[in-house]
């Protein structure tokens, strides 16, 4: 009887041989095409713990964490990882969050669960949750993991700036700018923005954050109103009654009394809805340009909200994906050190498009618009597969905001900046101390101890007994 092979020996093709490719030659294809490569003259580097990944606020809750995942595999499709320093950043411990948060309140988020019934811990007289806990912000299992893993990126890319590792760090993770010191507050639990910017002003006595979210950027206005070491400009819709958080008006510029430091140093662009590509980027212009000749930043923070993106569930704007990406482009030709963060956007598969754009824009690159065909999940960009789908028609809003508003709009921030009376002072009332040089001389006194308690008992053992009898 004549014997058949069972198991036929297979041959690899030679790359190229056929069209089936490995994942890394499609990915090296698309470097190639796309002209991917390491910046000349600065470095970027990108932090992302997949860990965040897997947070789930609930089946109804529109922040959806795995616009993440689609973020990161557009990034790694494109190949862009290639040119960047990729670092997976650890959590941040609950020292470096009660930097700025309250301690009991992150005693609050490092125990509670779902299983704990929040109307069980509600003060006398109040219909309130404990620390605005509730609908908009839930009790998810993993909150305080959560927590700390995305404020923990967001430290970590600002010390690689402080540490000169980087000029550029991005944390699409981070920029939940509406957290209070000791409240949750719009799907936010720790404000990471005012951890980053604490750890920034170790070594830089001026920093400007701009928010780019469709909302108001209220916790970090909050959290620096009586500095002047810090100077904050949110573009958003303003509509006090009818839109969160109801603030950021033209006239909130700061504490009113002019001898406060922070008086003046809160800019504020109150917009319409329906606002377009053209007249955003051009009012950004109009409005960073004096912003940044007055001031004289020595470091930049942007929070680049994809919820201001036409179409987005919770939006109201009509903005395409390069238009908001042209004030991240606007913002990096400053050539100031820079931290790229992620904040608001429910539409997970343009928030996504979004922030590999702009991954590619701190990088000096421009990307093929049709999505690599390898790219993980892509069919939840169809039916166009592009990283630029035409989102001003999507659903869109009437532009309510006419020219003169908005020239309005650059006359009064104008005038606000006359007083703002050149490169402010450095000094602030508190400066959190360098928490990786307190952690180095923790370690060094307990390894001190460590060694005095040895030699204590090596002097004891030398006259008899067993070696190691006093170790316990």
């Amino acid at each position: 009887m004549t014997r058949t092979a069972v198991v036929n020996e297979y041959h690899h093709p030679q790359p190229g041989a056929t069209s089936t490719l490995t994942l890394d030659e499609k990915v090296s294809q698309e470097i190639l095409k796309n002209g991917i490569k390491r910046p000349k003259g600065y470095t970027v580097s990108y932090h992302a713990n997949p860990e965040v990944e897997k947070m789930h606020f609930g089946p109804k809750h529109p922040m959806k964490p795995w616009r993440l995942t689609l973020t990161n595999k557009i990034v790694l499709a494109y190949g862009m990882h290639e040119a960047m320093d990729v670092y997976l950043p650890r959590a941040a411990t609950f020292q470096e969050m009660t930097e700025y948060h309250k301690d009991d309140y992150i005693q609050f988020l490092s125990w509670v669960t779902p299983k704990v019934k929040l109307d069980t811990l509600m003060p006398e007289n109040s219909n309130m949750f404990p620390y605005n806990m509730g609908d908009d912000c839930p009790v998810f299992d993993g909150l305080y993991d959560y927590c700390s893993l995305y404020s923990g990126a967001s430290l970590d890319a600002a010390r690689k700036l402080t540490n000169n590792q980087s000029d550029i760090a991005i944390n699409w993770s981070g920029g939940l700018h509406h957290a209070k010191k000791a409240e949750a507050s719009g799907f936010c639990y720790i404000n990471d923005i005012v951890l980053a910017i604490l750890q920034l002003l170790l070594y830089h006595p001026r920093v400007l954050y701009i928010d780019l979210d469709v909302h108001h950027g209220d916790g970090v206005e909050q959290a620096f109103w009586s500095t002047d070491r810090v100077m904050t400009l949110s573009l958003h819709k303003y509509d006090k009654a009818n839109f969160f958080p109801g603030t950021g008006g033209s006239d909130d510029t700061g504490p009113k009394n002019n001898a406060n430091p922070g008086a003046h140093h809160s800019l504020n662009v109150p917009l319409q809805d329906g606002i377009d590509d053209e007249s955003y980027v051009q009012l950004f212009k109009d409005v960073m340009g004096p912003c940044v000749g007055t001031y004289r930043p020595t470091a930049v923070v942007i929070q680049c909200g994809g919820d201001s993106l036409g179409g987005d569930r919770l939006g109201c704007f009509n903005i395409n994906i390069r238009a908001h990406g042209a004030c991240v482009e606007y913002t990096k030709a400053l050539g100031l050190p820079l931290l790229v963060l992620g904040g608001g956007g429910y539409t997970p598969r343009n928030v996504a498009r979004l922030w590999a754009h702009e991954t590619s824009v701190c990088l000096g690159t421009d990307l093929h618009p049709s999505l690599p065909s390898h790219t993980p999940f892509i069919e939840h960009f169809a039916p166009d597969k592009s990283l630029y789908p035409e989102l001003s028609q999507t659903g869109r809003y009437d532009n309510k905001n006419s020219n003169k508003y908005l020239r309005d709009i650059v006359t009064s921030i104008r005038e606000q900046l006359r007083y703002v009376q050149g490169s402010p002072s450095v000094q602030l009332q508190h400066i959190p101390p360098d928490l990786g040089a307190v952690r180095d001389e923790v370690e060094r006194e307990i390894q001190g101890e460590r060694e005095a308690r040895d030699v204590g008992r090596r002097r004891r053992e030398r006259g008899a007994g067993t070696r190691g009898e006093y170790a316990h």
